[in-house]
């Protein structure tokens, strides 16, 4: 029986324009209604997520930055935060400054880049969050914290090549990871939507098979691993389809309620 769901947003249970279906919705507060325990999990920094939690009404923590920062959905109350250390996120902004990649650093509720981008533009479009200006050398100086996570904004045909190379780099301190086809994502090692997942699991005292999670992209790959049910969207990359336990509809054919209502709402 399913005691858990973990949902990625983007891709999955949102639409193209960012919003969630009626469909999908009611689905997910039918399986609340159950004492399901449903939560979001996304690479997207909490205040952008938080909207989404706050439309569903749960009261649950929220997996974000790829499972760097959990906070609780409605209060904000962070459950725990993993940050990448001052020095280490110094030493790639060098890396990528030198490289000529554009990339933006996330701070809890604030993302900054060192210059505009269209990227920037289409980020504050698709979360509503602004990204500020900021000289990002001085700007890390001068932070207590490191940040949660650094995205890099890399050309489809360039992206193996710049993988490779940030993996032999800093493989050994960072997870790197990605969410769309033109994004690397770079968090600290041994952060992941999965370890987040299992750590919320073990707090609840649910087991792996009790736990569905429901994502389409290769930041969603040890989520999807971890949980007892791992459910692929239609429209997943490749590398989700192949671990998958089940591939269900689109994003935008409400592929997360038809799972539910499968998996979670056809049982007593």
């Amino acid at each position: 029986m399913i005691k858990m769901i973990a949902i990625d947003l983007d891709n999955t249970l949102l639409d193209q324009e960012w919003k969630i279906s009626p469909r999908n919705r009611e689905a997910i507060h039918l399986a609340s209604a159950r004492g399901v325990k449903v939560i979001l999990a996304t690479g997207r920094m909490a205040v952008s997520a938080r909207q989404y939690s706050q439309q569903l009404g749960l009261d649950l923590p929220i997996i974000t930055y790829n499972g760097a920062l959990v906070e609780q959905g409605l209060s904000g109350e962070i459950v725990y935060r993993q940050v990448i250390p001052i020095p280490l996120a110094t030493d790639l902004a060098e890396y990528l400054f030198g490289k000529k990649i554009f990339f933006q650093v996330y701070f809890k509720d604030k993302v900054f880049a060192s210059e505009p981008n269209p990227y920037s533009r289409y980020y504050t479009q698709m979360t509503g969050v602004k990204v500020e200006v900021a000289d990002i050398p001085k700007l890390l100086a001068r932070e207590k914290e490191g940040p949660d996570k650094i995205l890099c904004l890399v050309e489809r045909e360039n992206s193996p090549i710049i993988e490779q190379e940030i993996e032999d780099k800093y493989g050994q301190d960072i997870h790197l990871t990605s969410s769309q086809n033109n994004n690397l994502e770079i968090v600290k090692k041994g952060v992941n939507k999965g370890a987040a997942l299992q750590a919320l699991a073990a707090k609840w005292g649910f087991k792996a098979e009790e736990v569905m999670a429901i994502g389409d992209s290769p930041n969603d790959k040890e989520m999807l691993s971890y949980a007892g049910l791992g459910v692929a969207m239609a429209n997943a990359h490749p590398e989700i389809k192949r671990i998958a336990d089940y591939i269900t509809s689109s994003n935008e054919e409400e592929g997360v309620a038809r799972a539910i209502e499968r998996f979670v709402l056809t049982n007593p």
